[in-house]
């Protein structure tokens, strides 16, 4: 049994050739959703790993024109559906409304944009909408009771949980603080993607009756530091193989 991963690649990491061929492998190997981050200077979500990513990707000449060009060239060659992964910040300055055309025009299913929450997204989830566009809010096991009503309220097609509160990266115990959180917001009737340290098949065999697919992102980004030249895209093949 197969089981459903997102998996999170950096856009231009470790260069931009490469991140497309990393979108193809991950591909291949049997991720179902893709989660392509747009790099920024002060990721706030998350750890070590993926900050050097980003600080990597910058030094390798992303912008954000080039990352929906990216966006695009990765939905042609892998058919699956690809959210974009950023901050406010990048979304802010380039224009909510401007974002959402070239998100749509480059044919990626949603946004995952964690510092621009509902009640506090500048437009983004209205206008996101009229663009056919999913745009996914992040929520966390500590989430109090209203703010979770108020969340639900805009009947997500998906929603984004985090494992626990703070940065991504460290290994995830999944206990049963984890399970009741996800079964909880699950009978919700939103597709839930759960991350934050996942990076073993345990890991993912106890998350996958609970979710509608589990995010494995700093793991990856590890494999890509550690690769030789000439085997990252074999070692990648075979990192996502293990897991899914």
């Amino acid at each position: 049994m197969s089981h459903k991963i997102m998996a999170h690649l950096v856009a231009y990491f470790p260069d931009r050739k490469s991140s497309l061929d990393i979108a193809r492998v991950l591909s291949e190997g049997g991720a179902r959703f893709l989660e392509l981050q747009f790099p920024f200077s002060d990721p706030t979500a998350d750890g070590p790993l993926i900050q050097e990513a980003c600080t990597i990707a910058l030094s390798q000449g992303f912008t954000v024109k080039g990352g929906f060009a990216l966006a695009s060239e990765i939905c042609s060659v892998t058919g699956l559906p690809v959210f974009i992964m950023g901050y406010a910040n990048t979304v802010f300055f380039r224009g909510i409304e401007r974002f959402l055309v070239e998100a749509q025009e480059a044919g990626v299913q949603g946004l995952i944009i964690p510092d621009l929450p509902p009640g506090c997204d500048e437009g983004l989830y209205t206008l996101g909408a009229e663009a056919g566009l999913c745009v996914v809010p992040v929520i966390c096991p500590t989430i109090g009771e209203n703010r979770l009503k108020t969340v639900l309220s805009l009947k997500p097609e998906y929603l984004y949980a985090t494992l626990r509160k703070g940065i991504t990266g460290d290994y995830t115990e999944i206990g049963m603080h984890n399970i009741t959180f996800l079964k909880k917001i699950g009978s919700s009737g939103s597709k839930v993607l759960a991350g934050f340290g996942i990076s073993s098949k345990k890991q993912i065999e106890q998350l996958a009756p609970l979710v509608h697919a589990a995010v494995v992102g700093s793991a990856f980004v590890k494999e890509i530091l550690a690769s030789k030249d000439g085997e990252l895209l074999e070692t990648l093949r075979s990192k996502i193989m293990s897991l899914v």
